[in-house]
């Protein structure tokens, strides 16, 4: 157990943010707060056989990657918001621990060792998030509406002013949130506004839980002029969305290197931050080094955010998504930017994928496959199937790329296609897209030798 006045050296930081040490005893304590080099005394919140969990009370040696925190409302006090997690860490040094987060992963979970590492994908680290649920909250006994991130551990919400990840502008409109809110009739059936922006739109979606009064729909009106925004309705499910008023510009981003346009929906999926995306798609496509007369199949292909990047080079791209609502969607983007006739579109659930699946949807010489946080278990399993039991009907890719925002799931899928199905693992790396949170995305390369 951790004395009170025991001095604790922290060595390293986990995958939540929390500083990692051992006491006297030898058991692992994670403290909130605490960075790596750093000797600090703690307070023990939680006792577990194997490890404490504990927030930092006094520190006697100071990180030199430790720096003032840009937001007021980080930190660990009562009703800091749960936002950001690592504001008190240089951002150079975030990316450093998210690319060793990936390694460890590989290594300890998959028994993995990429043959080189990546150089880190990394970007503005202020004012890059487009996309953002802000809960709303009407505090009836104070009179007052709470707009923002929840506390940290908590489920109120956090009592904001501003936000530096979000872009100034709705920064800057935090405040006259919360007067609107509190001026409307419906006050207490506003539960969430969801942020979705682009190069030219700034939408805002309104969940209401009743039919709102005409006043309250002038005052939206009356808002959005004042502020430049557009504001989308849903009174129930994501299905529901629709703009207020109709017409107005298009939310849609751009990718410039391959030329396209991808208008979406602000419910729809997309990465919250546009200018590391575009960077992601462009190192993706290089690493697979498509050719002209390649048959490329894109997992989880969502709106097609590397299917028609992908179709710009490829003789043919097939896209498969869990949905047919988005399956259509991607057809219309592939129409829009003029890519119809060199790609295709098919629904599957992708989480019960089986080798006759594989089969099925045929060979093809490379795969991109980009899945959500539970990964891609279902397909890599199937691979592995294949390679132990081949068919005369079906061949491997010869190279995968595999996007991941969860590397504990990319290390198990990663096991399966080094272990079992032949592959190895020729280069990882991390992808900054979230600057000041624990979050980790990657992107990691698998080669399958020709006589394997």
């Amino acid at each position: 157990m951790t004395q009170p006045d025991e001095w604790l050296s922290v060595e390293s930081l986990d995958i939540e943010a929390q500083g990692v040490a051992h006491n006297s005893e030898g058991k692992v304590v994670f403290i909130e707060g605490a960075l790596p080099g750093e000797q600090v005394q703690v307070d023990v919140g939680r006792r577990k056989n194997q490890w404490e969990q504990a927030t930092m009370r006094e520190m006697r040696r100071e990180s030199s990657q430790r720096v003032r925190p840009a937001c007021p409302h980080f930190g660990l006090h009562a009703g800091a918001c749960g936002g950001c997690k690592m504001q008190h860490l240089h951002a150079g040094a975030q990316v450093a621990i998210k690319q060793r987060v990936l390694e460890d992963n590989l290594a300890h979970l998959g028994k993995v060792k990429s043959e080189r590492m990546l150089r880190p994908i990394e970007g503005p680290t202020w004012g890059y998030r487009l996309r953002a649920r802000l809960s709303v909250r009407y505090v009836a006994k104070k009179g007052t509406v709470l707009v923002g991130f929840h506390e940290r551990k908590s489920r109120y919400v956090a009592d904001m002013s501003e936000c530096h990840v979000l872009p100034r502008k709705v920064s800057d409109m935090l405040l006259p949130l919360r007067e609107l809110i509190g001026s409307m009739d419906g006050r207490d059936r506003l539960p969430q506004i969801e942020l979705a922006g682009s190069d030219a739109v700034t939408a805002l979606v309104l969940r209401h839980l009743e039919p709102l009064s005409i006043n309250d729909l002038t005052r939206l009106r009356e808002f959005a002029a004042n502020h430049g925004v557009q504001w989308w309705l849903q009174p129930k499910g994501p299905d529901t969305v629709h703009l207020l008023d109709g017409g107005g510009p298009e939310l849609a981003y751009t990718l410039p290197e391959f030329g396209l346009t991808m208008p979406f929906k602000p419910t729809d999926f997309t990465q919250v931050n546009h200018q590391i995306n575009t960077v992601l798609v462009g190192r993706a496509l290089r690493l697979l080094q498509v050719q002209p007369d390649e048959r490329v199949i894109d997992w989880f292909c969502g709106l097609g955010n590397f299917t028609l990047p992908l179709a710009t080079q490829a003789h043919e791209v097939l896209g498969i998504e869990g949905s047919e609502v988005l399956v259509e969607r991607s057809r219309q983007n592939a129409a829009r930017n003029g890519l119809a006739a060199k790609t295709s579109f098919a629904a599957r659930n992708l989480f019960e994928l089986t080798p006759d699946d594989l089969v099925a949807f045929g060979r093809a010489d490379k795969w991109l496959v980009d899945p959500p946080r539970e990964g891609a278990f279902a397909l890599a399993k199937a691979v592995a199937d294949l390679a132990e039991s081949p068919r005369t009907d079906w061949q491997p890719p010869k190279r995968i790329v595999y996007v991941s925002c969860n590397p504990a799931t990319l290390a198990r899928d990663a096991g399966l296609l080094v272990h079992v199905a032949g592959y190895r693992c020729t280069a990882a790396g991390a992808v900054n897209m979230f600057p000041h949170t624990a979050h980790v995305e990657s992107i990691a390369v698998f080669d399958r030798d020709a006589s394997a």
